[in-house]
């Protein structure tokens, strides 16, 4: 069979469900999953059928295959131009499309399967041959710990023939000054409380929403959802009520100083108490916090990557406060450029140094080296390779994709310098759901 009429089972992402959430292209071992600011898409010559980013996603559209002859493969340009998936090619139509369909259905399965391998082997003899050496997509964890609640999802769905969830806004309070520090972009962070009244709507910490903002983009369909981490613990941002809380930034300014105003976080910052929002999901059912006593929380972020932070860090508190959580060390690596840039920052100061181990990373602090979360890590090396050989331990990583990699080296550094086997310890945090990895 000549390469020209060979089969693929091409996959694809669902643009009418996917949240743009990130989380695919984050935990693709092979970079094979790209994006523009309209659709995540997969390359067809890349992609190696792996199947690590199936169950990370929160939606299920990740999980899209159409059988195609390899030379005519929906390239990136007509993905990303997609409202909806293509409907799926019948024999007749892959025959006629140059798909040598040989001994019939049943065949070109048997085919496709077999060009999937073989593209893996040759996507992860490429990866390896020009990737760094360090890939640390590899050490995320799909999987939620062990002993995390049972996670409800996609109890209101993100198309937009399914049905929403009606919230009520009772909380909009700006969390940073406003304002530009040494020439960098304006910034301006929210934290907005959202009340579901009577209806259900029950969310874990570590879970997101999605938000659909009023109104049409320039093709004239309505907007897609935003996808929003729950920054309020599982009992409610006011305990005992249906509500939650998000951790909202919008940035006002570009990297050239021209001003901007994303579609998602400026329609949210701007919401007043009272207005209406419609809400899809809740989604997200591996990053979440474990509920054994002795299990301890490594917590590494920057900026509204706290919200999930914030979120594990306020149910232990409460746990605590009524005595039933003992055992179970958190430590939080917190980043900012600035002090006045980080979000709760006063509240996480009041914490008991007995609850929570923090430490601060500001990059852009006048008169100050750059220190990021990563130099952090390394600057507690003896205390968190002793978390590391600890079973109980779980870390969470949330933020910029640019801090990802980072991260996860200081992780192996600090256990290799402790005489640690970083490979036995990096498969475990994969493989018992330890290590969360949810950059964008």
């Amino acid at each position: 069979m000549s390469t020209e009429a060979t089969l693929i089972k091409q996959h694809l992402i669902d643009p009418e469900i996917c949240i743009r959430c990130n989380t695919c292209e984050a935990i693709c071992p092979v970079g094979a999953i790209t994006h523009d600011s309209l659709n995540y898409v997969v390359k067809a010559d890349i992609c190696n059928g792996c199947m690590d980013c199936i169950s990370p996603c929160p939606t299920g559209s990740i999980d899209n295959w159409r059988m195609m002859p390899k030379a005519k493969a929906y390239s990136i340009e007509e993905q990303l131009k997609w409202d909806e998936l293509p409907a799926e090619l019948s024999t007749e139509e892959l025959a006629a499309a140059g798909g040598d369909m040989g001994g019939g259905a049943s065949a070109a399965q048997e085919e496709a399967q077999a060009a999937v391998q073989a593209v893996a082997s040759s996507s992860s003899a490429v990866s390896t041959a020009n990737a760094s050496g360090f890939n640390s997509a590899q050490f995320g964890a799909t999987i939620p710990p062990w002993s995390a609640a049972h996670a409800y999802t996609n109890l209101y769905g993100p198309k937009a023939t399914e049905k929403t969830i009606t919230a009520t806004v009772t909380g909009n309070l700006r969390v940073t000054e406003v304002g530009k520090q040494d020439g960098q972009r304006d910034y301006d962070t929210h934290h907005i409380v959202l009340d579901f009244g009577n209806l259900p709507f029950p969310v874990l910490e570590g879970q997101s929403i999605g938000i659909l903002p009023p109104g049409e983009d320039a093709k004239g369909k309505p907007h897609h959802a935003r996808q929003y981490s729950i920054a309020s613990p599982r009992n409610g941002e006011r305990p005992g009520h249906n509500n939650l809380s998000l951790t909202i930034k919008r940035v006002l300014e570009d990297h050239d100083g021209q001003a901007v105003r994303g579609v998602g976080s400026n329609y949210m910052c701007d919401l007043n108490v009272g207005d209406k929002v419609q809400v899809i999901g809740p989604f997200g059912a591996s990053f979440l916090m474990p509920n054994h006593p002795k299990s301890n929380i490594v917590m590494i972020c920057t900026g509204t990557g706290s919200a999930p932070m914030r979120a594990m860090t306020e149910w232990r508190r409460r746990l605590r406060a009524s005595g039933k959580f003992e055992g179970g060390k958190l430590m939080l690596f917190f980043g900012a450029r600035t002090p006045a840039e980080l979000p709760y920052f006063g509240p996480l100061n009041n914490l008991p140094k007995d609850f929570i181990d923090i430490e601060f990373a500001f990059s852009r602090e006048a008169g100050k080296t750059k220190r990021y979360v990563q130099d952090a890590l390394r600057d507690r090396a003896a205390d968190v390779a002793a978390l590391l050989k600890d079973g109980n331990t779980c870390f969470y990583v949330c933020g910029l994709k640019s801090m990802e990699e980072g991260v996860v080296m200081a992780l192996r550094d600090i256990a290799q310098n402790a005489g640690l086997d970083w490979e036995a310890i990096g498969g475990a945090l994969k493989k018992e759901g330890r290590l969360h990895l949810e950059t964008y």
